[in-house]
């Protein structure tokens, strides 16, 4: 990684194949995906990147599917993880009410049956930081200008950043990776339609007397699923788990001023007590949940990857991990026009990019739709409804293994990067 001093304005412009705007984990993890593979790049973003490690434990935790973690290899960044991830090798999914027992006619999901491995792993969100961080120090391919704001202009010659640094760039391609209000979207005229679930997702972590056994949990109850995944024990923390809980917005706002043994309670009454006496740990927190699709992934020597492209609802647990596909699949055609001494910002590219990824996107917000439509509400006739798909399921083989292949990650269009294949070792660049 090269960190500039800041340039007077008279400097020439940094040459670089893509500049991304925002170092988010799928920012970041495009630049290292990049720079690996020999594409020169750039990463901006206006917060430091240091202090995003955080020094404690804090509750957030991303589930991370068996082909991210392949995206992630692909990058360098798996191996420099601070220490090991939680397997995910089964998976509960139940309907029930808080307070009840869950239905026992649920579905169940056992990665020993696909021959895959686990279907993910739990990853602590301050762990990813530090290995992305490690990473982009390590590439000799890649600049990093963090703290910056970046003055973006595009034409079909190229792009220019200017940043507040007084630094200078020029790029064939930028990449808005800068979350769901992107400027960089917003600038380029992309619309983007929306649909507000009036619901409040509480993330955080728990400990539970009990082992989870790599298990997770999903709970289908009446205001939003509510879900248990099991993280990787430490000497404070045998047995823990991270939670990601769907509320009405309300309900959500009482429940997160509740102190620790009240806000316990709650959980456990939606999770049931199948690990025992569980303990709120590390901090509470929260978002509105929402869905959004941008009416195009491209404009101008412009794509947008990640939630500046989209957001579904945390119902199936992949919002990164479709972040994560929209990342292989830039990736492997930039390096590719890159190694053939194309345009890596070229229309025709562009196009191709869009194509593989909104309808894909598309696809998994209508059906994160569709599930939290069916599953979230209380009416005896869906929840009978509810109960009998999924004992059906659960006696249907083939279509228990598409499922468990569609939590893996695994779809229509799985690219190298994310079966593990990766691409072919990099070509020198003609300019040394």
């Amino acid at each position: 990684m090269t960190q500039s001093d800041p340039a007077s304005p008279e400097a020439p412009p940094r040459a670089v194949d893509v500049c991304i705007i925002g170092a988010g984990p799928v920012g970041a993890t495009l630049a290292t995906v990049l720079a690996t593979h020999g594409v020169t790049a750039a990463v901006v973003d206006s917060a430091p990147l240091p202090p995003m490690e955080l020094p404690d434990f804090d509750g957030r935790a991303y589930a991370i599917a068996l082909t991210s973690r392949n995206l992630l290899e692909a990058a360098g960044v798996w191996p420099l993880l601070p220490w090991a991830p939680g397997p995910i090798e089964r998976i509960r999914c139940a309907d029930g009410r808080p307070g009840e027992s869950a239905s026992r006619m649920a579905l169940h999901f056992d990665a020993a049956e696909t021959g895959e491995g686990p279907f993910g792993w739990m990853v602590e969100a301050r762990a990813l930081r530090m290995a992305l961080n490690a990473r982009m120090a390590a590439l000799a391919h890649l600049t990093v200008l963090a703290p910056a704001r970046a003055e973006v202009s595009r034409g079909p010659a190229g792009v220019e950043i200017r940043l507040s640094t007084g630094q200078r760039l020029r790029a064939r391609l930028v990449v808005a990776a800068e979350g769901r209000r992107s400027p960089l979207r917003r600038q380029a005229g992309i619309g983007a339609a929306s649909f507000d679930y009036h619901q409040t997702g509480i993330v955080g972590a728990i400990a539970h007397e009990r082992p989870h056994g790599g298990t997770a949990l999903e709970q289908f109850l009446p205001n939003g699923p509510f879900a248990q995944l099991p993280l990787a024990p430490t000497p404070d923390h045998p047995n823990a788990s991270a939670i990601v809980w769907s509320e009405k917005r309300h309900l959500a706002e009482r429940f997160l001023a509740l102190p620790d043994a009240a806000y316990g309670h709650e959980i456990q009454r939606r999770m049931g007590d199948h690990l025992g006496r569980v303990t709120p740990i590390g901090r509470r927190w929260s978002y509105p949940l929402t869905a959004m699709q941008a009416a195009r992934y491209a404009d101008t020597r412009l794509a947008l990857v990640g939630d500046a492209a989209h957001g579904i609802h945390p119902i199936a647990g992949q919002g990164l991990n479709l972040g994560f596909r929209d990342v292989a699949a830039l990736a492997e055609m930039v390096i590719e026009a890159v190694r053939l001494g194309g345009d890596p910002g070229a229309p025709g590219l562009l196009a191709r990019y869009q194509a593989a990824r909104r309808p894909d996107a598309m696809l998994m917000l209508g059906a994160t739709h569709a599930l939290e439509r069916l599953f979230g509400n209380g009416l005896p006739p869906l929840r009978l409804a509810r109960r009998l798909g999924l004992a059906a399921v659960e006696r249907m083989p083939p279509l228990k293994r598409f499922f468990a292949r569609g939590a893996m990650g695994f779809g229509p269009v799985t690219g190298a990067l994310m079966l593990g294949s990766g691409v072919a070792p990099a070509l020198p660049r003609p300019d040394g």
